[in-house]
């Protein structure tokens, strides 16, 4: 071995553990990732779900009170009465979107409030002292690195006003095990360095794998599990689950009202004749909508359905955004009257709800897109073969 050439670990432990933190920082930072996406599709998800299923959670509550006021109103009964007043209650309790949102409007422009500042204690103060001599920005004289060190104290200034001393002891070991406060490669202390850092290496990845479980079995975070690759979809088949929900209710209302009368209920569809979908417009009789024949040759038409869907066969010049982009591209959308379609009118009826909630007009196309095509409109599809409703 002459002088120039490279020198080998003379421990091989030392070596395996050299590539063993580094292993562990790549899974670390790979967890990271996969865990703030996962809480950015809950939220976005959580988002599309009440904008766009909202309204049928609401006209439920809805119906659940009306046939709570029905019982009571045929009984008589005080416990049927409760429940209906219960029932009713929490209709009215049920919040405004456009009001939730001018609180939230406000809340972000109001002056925060000054953070009460508590006494630290011996240990913090002890803590603090010893963070600011290593951490200090004055002890660098590079630009970079001072920046660095500027935004790290200014998180234990906020820990040490808040008394908060196993905050600071978190931010010690952070800046004891950083790679940019690592000692050299041929340095004695080096070594000891490697231990401390994948020791807190492996209390972030606990950490992040216990938030990951958290995430997931949230509310949101449960439903998206069940179709990740297609929430759209997902929404799709919520919907139609609440429609059917909504279409039992109507029905049992109605019967309810009819023995109130003295009179046969009335039979109501389930939505069936609808090439086999569950989706029924029961409890959109005073959704806007219109028959696809009827749809004006120069309507502005908006189709919510999927890429695939859209592909194998739409209306030539309608605009195209799937459902769960509805809300977040609402502003691509004309100030013109809009004639909403999808496959066969659960998902468009979503669309028009929200719409005409947002001050919009827009109309439902009852059948969506199999109504337009048994009615002789014409179709196309993406790629220039026979047009089809998938």
């Amino acid at each position: 071995m002459n002088a120039e050439t490279p020198a080998l670990w003379a421990d091989p432990e030392r070596e395996q553990l050299e590539e063993l933190v580094a292993a562990t920082e790549l899974a670390w930072l790979t967890l990271d990732v996969d865990v703030e996406t996962l809480r950015v599709e809950i939220d976005n998800f959580a988002l599309v779900h009440h904008e766009l299923l909202g309204p049928l959670y609401a006209r439920l509550d809805e119906l659940d009170a009306l046939i709570a006021e029905a019982v009571a109103l045929r009984s008589g009964d005080p416990a049927d009465l409760r429940r209906a007043e219960e029932a009713r209650q929490r209709v009215a309790d049920q919040p405004d979107l456009d009001a939730l949102r001018e609180a939230v409007a406000a809340a972000e422009q109001a002056p925060e409030e000054p953070q009460r500042r508590v006494k630290p204690d011996k240990e913090a103060q002890r803590i603090y002292r010893e963070l600011a001599r290593r951490a200090h920005p004055d002890l660098s004289t590079e630009p970079a690195e001072q920046e660095r060190r500027s935004a790290f104290i200014a998180r234990v200034n906020e820990a040490y006003a808040q008394n908060d001393s196993a905050r600071l002891a978190e931010l010690a070991e952070e800046w004891r095990t950083a790679p940019e406060s690592a000692p050299a490669p041929e340095a004695p202390d080096r070594l000891a360095w490697l231990h401390e850092r994948l020791e807190w290496l492996r209390g972030r990845i606990g950490a992040l794998a216990t938030e990951q479980v958290r995430l997931e079995r949230t509310p949101m975070g449960e439903l998206l599990r069940l179709a990740p690759a297609e929430p759209e979809r997902l929404l799709e088949e919520l919907a139609e689950q609440l429609l059917g929900q909504a279409a039992g209710r109507q029905a049992e209302l109605a019967r309810l009202l009819a023995e109130l009368d003295g009179q046969s209920p009335p039979a109501y569809d389930n939505g069936a004749h609808h090439h086999g979908s569950r989706e029924t417009t029961t409890m959109f009789t005073q959704l806007p909508s219109t028959d696809a024949a009827s749809v004006p040759a120069d309507a502005q038409l908006l189709d919510v359905r999927e890429q695939d869907e859209w592909d194998a066969g739409h209306v030539e010049g309608a605009l195209h955004i799937p459902i769960g982009e509805v809300v977040e591209r609402i502003g691509e959308l004309p100030e013109a009257k809009l004639y909403v379609m999808c496959r066969v009118g659960g998902r468009s009826a979503q669309v028009v709800q929200y719409l005409v909630a947002q001050g919009r007009e827009a109309l439902n196309v009852d059948g969506g897109m199999f109504a337009w095509e048994a009615a002789g409109r014409p179709m196309v599809s993406s790629d220039g073969r026979d047009a089809f409703v998938l």
